[in-house]
C-alpha cells in the first residue's frame, strides 16, 4: 500500500527529481516508510511512489526493476493472488528479486502484455515503464478500490494516486471546473472521469492508458457482466454465495503486519469478521464507533450489536464513543479528500481509521456487500411499486399530494419514516431508471438548475451508466449503475483517502473480483425476495450468524450530520453560506440558498446532503481555490462558534 505518482514528458525536456520528490511529499501520509523514484535514462519519463509496508518489509521498496532493468514497477494496493502468480511466474523461469507482491506485475507483463491484468486479483493502481518501448502504462482495480488521477497537456502527463500530488506539476493552476458543478449537486459527489479540478481527471475503474511514440491510448479492460443465470437452485446460489466470501476473506487476510477489522455489527462487517475469525490462530482485532448525544446520535449507534458480535467470536475488541470536534476536522478531512462530497460517511470512517490506527496498519470492511447482494432499501422500490399499483389511481394521487405536505428528518424515528414515504410516493409513478435517480439524487435538476442559473453541466453520469448497463435484470441494473458510479467515486473514494489520512490500509473482500462476478449473475427474484433484503446472502449465513444480528433494521454509517446543522453546527453554516458568501464565491444563487436552509431548519425537507455539499464545497475552495491553509481555515470556522 503506497501512494504513487509521476510523469511523461512529451516536449524532450527531463524530469527533474525534485518535482516527482515534491509530489511525494505532498502524499507522505499514504506512505510514511519509505519513498523511492525511477527516471528513464533518456529522462523522459519518471515513476515514484511513497511506500507503507505491508508485505515484505524490508525488500519490497518500489520501483522494482527486472532483472536487466528495462521493466520498472511501482504499484498502490495489494495483489491477493501474488502467491500462485509468482509460482507459475518462476515455473516459466522467472528469478524475483523481492518478496513483494508488486513485482509479479514485472514479469506477468512480460509474459502476457497488457493481459496481464486480467490474472490480477486485487486492488490496486499501478505505473510501468517499458524502456524497450520507451512505454509508460498506468492501470486502475477492476471496481476502482484505489482512486487514479491523471492531468494531460501538450508537455506532460502526470498521473498520481492523489489529485493534490498533481498540483505540484510545472505549470500547474488550480482551478475549479465549473463544468462538474451540476453533477456534484445533483449526486454529492463528482463521478468519473472528472474531478473538482480544472485539468484533473479521474482514470475510470477497469482501465488502462499507455503513452507510447507520443500516443495516449485509453481503453477498459473488464465490466460487470450482465448475464444472468437462471439455471442455478437457490441452494446452489447459497452454497456458492457462502464458499464466495469466505474465500474472498481468507485471501484478503495475507499481510505481514498486524491486521483486524471494522464491526458495525450489521451483516457485512460481521461476515467479514466470523470469516476472518475461522482463519486465525488468534484472536481477531476488532473496532466499533458510537456517538454520544441524543436521539439523532443514538440512531447511529451500533455498539450494542457489535459487541454482541465480538463476544461470538471472541475477537479483541475495541469501541471508542465520540462527540466529533466536526469544525476541526472537515478542513483537515477535506483536504485529505482532494474533492468534496455530501456523503457524512467519510468523516465516521476517519475517526474509526484513526483509531484503528493505533493498534494494527491493515483493516477489512464490510463495504460493498449491499450493492452486491441487494441491501439497500432502494433496492425495494420495484416491490413496493408494485403493491402500490393495487390501489386505485385517485387514492395514489391523493396519497402523492399528501406526501408533499409530510415533515422530513432522518434524525428522528418519526420524521424518518415520513421522510421515506415522502421519498417513494414521489418517486412512484416515474420510469424505473428515473425512479432510481430519484432515490439516488441530493438535488433534483430543477433545484440544481436553480442553484447554477441554468448552468448545470452537460454531463449526466446517471444517464451514462443507465445506457450502459444490462436490461436483462431490474436488480442488477441498479447494482451496475451503482458498480459506475457511487460505489468507485463516492464509496470507496472517501473509504481509501480517509483510511490512507492515517496510514491505514483498507481492504474490502466482499469486492473481490470472483465473488462480484458470481453476485452480479444471481437473479434479482432471489437476491431480494418477498421484500427481504439480502435474502440470498443472509440465508448463506444463517449457520455463521444470530437471526437477530441477520435481520436487523440497516442503519448506516455515517453522522446525524444533519441534526449538528440544527444544532452545533448551525452558527458556522449560516456563514459559509450566508447571502454575501454565496455572492462573492460566485457559483450559486443566493436565495436559493437560503431557501434550502430555512426549508431544512423547519423539517419542510431533509436538506442534510444538499446542505453539507454547499458546505463543504465552499470549505474545499477556501483550502485548494483560495490557497489557505488547514489551520488557517479550521480557525476561522471556529470563530464563528465563539
Amino acid at each position: 500500500m503506497c501512494g504513487i505518482h509521476g510523469f511523461y514528458r512529451f516536449d524532450g525536456e527531463r524530469v527533474d527529481p525534485a518535482q516527482l520528490t515534491a509530489m511525494g511529499d505532498v502524499t507522505r501520509h499514504r506512505g510514511p516508510d519509505d519513498e523511492g523514484q525511477h527516471i528513464d535514462r533518456n529522462g523522459r519519463c519518471g515513476i515514484a511512489m511513497r511506500r507503507l509496508s505491508i508485505i515484505d518489509l524490508a525488500g519490497g521498496h518500489q520501483p522494482i526493476s527486472n532483472a536487466d532493468d528495462t521493466l520498472w514497477v511501482v504499484c498502490n494496493g495489494e495483489i491477493y493472488n501474488f502467491r500462485e502468480l509468482r509460482a507459475e511466474l518462476q515455473d516459466r523461469g522467472y528469478r524475483f528479486k523481492t518478496g513483494s507482491d508488486s513485482e509479479v506485475l514485472l514479469h506477468l507483463y512480460d509474459e502476457m502484455g497488457d493481459d496481464f491484468v486480467h490474472r490480477l486479483d486485487g486492488m490496486f493502481n499501478f505505473a510501468l515503464w517499458d524502456a524497450r518501448r520507451k512505454r509508460l502504462l498506468i492501470g486502475r482495480d477492476h471496481l476502482g478500490v484505489k482512486p487514479l488521477y491523471v492531468h494531460q497537456s501538450a508537455t506532460v502527463l502526470g498521473f498520481a494516486t492523489e489529485a493534490k500530488a498533481l498540483l505540484q506539476l510545472p505549470g500547474m493552476r488550480t482551478e475549479l471546473n465549473r463544468d462538474v458543478l451540476g453533477d456534484y449537486l445533483h449526486l454529492g459527489y463528482v463521478p468519473a472521469p472528472h474531478s473538482m479540478f480544472s485539468g484533473i481527471r479521474k482514470l475510470p475503474p477497469a482501465t488502462l492508458l499507455a503513452v507510447e511514440n507520443g500516443e495516449v491510448r485509453e481503453w477498459r479492460y473488464w465490466r460487470l457482466p450482465a448475464t444472468i443465470d437462471r439455471s442455478v437452485s437457490e441452494a446452489e446460489w447459497v452454497d456458492r454465495i457462502r464458499s464466495g466470501m469466505e474465500s474472498a476473506v481468507h485471501r484478503q487476510m495475507v499481510s505481514d503486519v498486524p491486521i483486524g477489522a471494522f464491526l458495525s455489527g450489521g451483516v457485512d462487517s460481521s461476515a467479514v469478521v466470523a470469516y476472518m475469525a475461522k482463519h486465525s490462530s488468534h484472536p481477531i482485532r476488532t473496532y466499533a464507533i458510537g456517538f454520544e448525544g441524543g436521539e439523532a446520535e443514538q440512531l447511529y449507534n451500533e455498539l450494542p450489536y457489535a459487541r454482541q458480535v465480538a463476544r461470538l467470536f471472541g475477537t479483541e475488541h475495541r469501541e471508542i464513543v465520540v462527540k466529533p470536534d466536526v469544525v476541526g476536522l472537515l478542513p483537515k478531512l477535506l483536504w485529505h479528500m482532494d474533492e468534496p462530497v455530501s456523503d457524512s460517511a467519510f468523516i465516521t470512517t476517519f475517526l474509526v481509521s484513526e483509531f484503528a490506527r493505533q493498534d494494527v496498519k491493515v483493516i477489512l470492511s464490510g463495504v460493498g456487500g449491499d450493492e452486491l447482494f441487494g441491501g439497500y432499501r432502494r433496492y425495494l422500490g420495484g416491490h413496493y411499486v408494485r403493491k402500490l399499483e393495487r390501489l386505485p389511481r385517485w387514492s395514489r394521487r391523493l396519497m402523492s399530494r399528501a406526501a408533499e405536505l409530510m415533515p422530513s428528518d432522518r434524525h428522528s424515528k418519526v420524521l424518518n419514516t415520513l421522510r421515506l414515504a415522502r421519498g417513494f410516493l414521489a418517486s412512484a409513478e416515474l420510469s424505473p431508471d428515473e425512479r432510481y435517480r430519484h432515490y439516488l439524487q441530493v438535488l433534483d435538476h430543477e433545484t440544481v438548475s436553480a442553484l447554477t442559473g441554468g448552468r448545470n453541466g452537460s454531463s449526466d453520469a446517471l444517464a451514462a451508466a443507465f445506457a450502459a448497463a444490462g436490461d436483462e435484470d431490474a436488480l442488477n441494473r441498479m447494482f451496475a449503475v451503482d458498480a459506475e458510479t457511487q460505489l468507485p467515486d463516492d464509496l470507496l473514494m472517501l473509504t481509501d483517502k480517509m483510511s490512507m489520512a492515517v496510514s491505514l490500509e483498507c481492504r474490502v473482500p466482499l469486492l473481490d473480483r470472483e465473488l462480484v462476478e458470481l453476485a452480479a449473475a444471481i437473479p434479482e427474484s432471489l437476491k431480494v425476495k418477498n421484500g427481504r433484503l439480502k435474502h440470498l446472502m443472509k440465508d448463506a449465513l444463517s449457520d455463521v450468524l444470530p437471526p437477530d444480528i441477520l435481520d436487523r433494521k440497516k442503519r448506516g454509517f455515517g453522522t446525524p450530520m444533519g441534526a449538528w446543522l440544527k444544532r452545533e453546527l448551525a452558527p458556522v453554516l449560516r456563514r459559509l453560506l450566508a447571502t454575501d458568501v454565496v455572492r462573492d464565491r460566485g457559483l450559486f444563487d443566493p436565495a436559493v440558498v437560503s431557501r434550502l436552509m430555512a426549508d431544512h431548519e423547519s423539517a419542510r425537507i431533509d436538506g442534510t446532503d444538499a446542505l453539507l455539499a454547499l458546505m463543504n464545497l465552499e470549505i474545499w475552495s477556501r483550502l485548494y481555490l483560495d490557497g489557505h491553509s488547514v489551520d488557517d481555515v479550521t480557525a476561522e470556522l471556529k470563530s464563528h462558534l465563539a
